[in-house]
């Protein structure tokens, strides 16, 4: 057997042998490390040439690779490894503007892909399934581990169970929690544990796109639609065709939006923006939100015979703080992972530390626990976390258990700091989720803060 390039980088022993083929140094560390976190062999090629060389002369499991590479493309990488090595898995990474071709490569032999910037989790997902179609899947996990979500209490069992019933079906699915409660987790184990898992799953960030904007995502333009439109481009509808589309912050969508969306719906079609034809397409909704959309019926702010169509099956994803024992799983679970791809010695959380924790309100749920763990396993310079190493708003955790001895100004001050907290200090999101505008949350903060 030929020895790898001076181009390529290699780790591990026994274990599934892993292929990064991108031009990005940056991207090819971010996934080797992540990866090695889980004990797979990594190869590593910055060019086609350089991948093509090392199929020819090693046993790859798994082949990751970018679109767009001086020189050759990954899209003949892709379709060179899916006529020539039957058994290896095809996961396609991709930049937003090459998505079409990421779409491509999936016709021609790639089995996912994800778009750049991708999270730990989505990384993580993806590879399961790509190994897992190719006959070459990791040993299963603890029983905590359903559905690439972790927890065992009665909440997320019955989560589970809904997740079981409504996968093999195309039925539309509301899913609703609170921010950070996984719904997107659950929206990816719905779409690949049904029989379009090997079409296209495609999450939209309905909050995070103007409302202007958002037509033109959803559904393309053509060319000449409105100023800057120099080329028809595909939208996410188009995108998504024969598979799911997540439709995540449903909520903030205009009752113009929602329209258009019930039309989908009810006629599996849609006009693109400067286009009279119709177009048909054959996809899957999922949408999810984090507040009551009933209460937006209620007010004149969503569309009834649209919520009654998203919801034909409902998802409630229970907050972090009524899931019992399952915060201690999830610590294990984020402390564990992040000592490794921080090279820590191993970490512990003290008792008292666990008791604060445990005490938390988290407004933040599981985002907001994992970005702590995150935070507390790079900060913290012994191997044991105590409470004088948690924020501040997690001290009074440890001391008072949120007993009744606080005064409603203290209750309301802590509780607007851990919403600050759990959004990043933005304060048009945490002013949303508060139920005040933002001129009040400022003139709060103001005077909590002079005081």
């Amino acid at each position: 057997m030929k020895k790898p390039s001076a181009k390529t980088n290699v780790s591990g022993t026994d274990s599934l042998s892993v292929l990064i083929v991108d031009d990005s140094p940056e991207s090819i560390e971010l996934i080797r490390r992540n990866l090695q976190t889980r004990d797979y062999k990594i190869y590593s090629a910055d060019n086609v040439q350089s991948a093509l060389k090392l199929l020819a002369t090693l046993q790859i499991d798994l082949l990751i690779t970018d679109l767009r590479m001086p020189g050759q493309s990954g899209i003949e990488l892709v379709r060179h490894a899916a006529e020539n090595y039957r058994n290896i898995g095809i996961l396609v990474v991709t930049g937003f503007p090459s998505i079409q071709g990421a779409i491509e490569s999936i016709k021609i032999g790639a089995e996912e892909y994800l778009v750049k910037s991708f999270t730990d989790e989505e990384l993580f997902a993806a590879v399961d399934r790509v190994l897992a179609r190719s006959g070459r899947a990791r040993k299963p996990q603890a029983s905590s581990h359903q559905f690439g979500i972790i927890g065992d209490s009665d909440g997320m069992k019955k989560v589970y169970s809904r997740i079981q019933k409504a996968r093999s079906t195309n039925a539309t699915v509301l899913i609703q929690g609170e921010s950070g409660t996984g719904k997107e987790l659950v929206a990816r184990a719905l779409h690949y544990g049904g029989a379009s898992s090997n079409a296209p799953f495609v999450p939209v960030n309905c909050g995070g796109i103007p409302d202007t904007l958002l037509e033109s995502e959803l559904f393309g333009y053509v060319k000449g639609a409105f100023t800057g439109a120099s080329e028809t481009r595909a939208g996410f509808f188009q995108t998504a065709d024969g598979g799911t589309i997540f439709l995540d912050e449903i909520s903030n969508t205009s009752l113009a939006m929602q329209a258009k969306l019930l039309r989908v719906l009810q006629e599996k079609e849609f006009y693109m923006v400067g286009s009279k034809k119709t177009l048909k397409v054959n996809v899957r909704i999922i949408a999810a939100t984090n507040v009551d959309l009933m209460q937006l019926v209620r007010k004149g702010h969503f569309r009834e015979d649209l919520y009654y169509r998203l919801n034909v099956i409902s998802v409630d994803l229970p907050p972090l703080r009524e899931r019992g024992n399952d915060i201690d799983l999830l610590i294990d679970f984020f402390l564990a992972r992040y000592v490794q791809e921080l090279d820590k010695p191993p970490m512990k959380f003290s008792t008292n530390a666990m008791q604060a924790l445990r005490s938390y309100a988290w407004q933040g749920n599981v985002r907001e626990l994992q970005n702590l763990v995150h935070r507390l396993v790079i900060m913290c310079d012994d191997t044991t976390i105590d409470v004088v190493d948690l924020p501040e708003s997690l001290h009074y955790s440890a001391r008072s258990k949120r007993g009744l001895d606080r005064t409603l100004d203290a209750i309301e001050r802590e509780y607007v700091v851990d919403v600050m907290a759990a959004n990043d200090n933005n304060l048009t999101r945490s002013a949303t989720v508060l139920g005040i505008d933002r001129k009040t949350l400022r003139d709060k903060l103001k005077r909590w803060k002079d005081n």
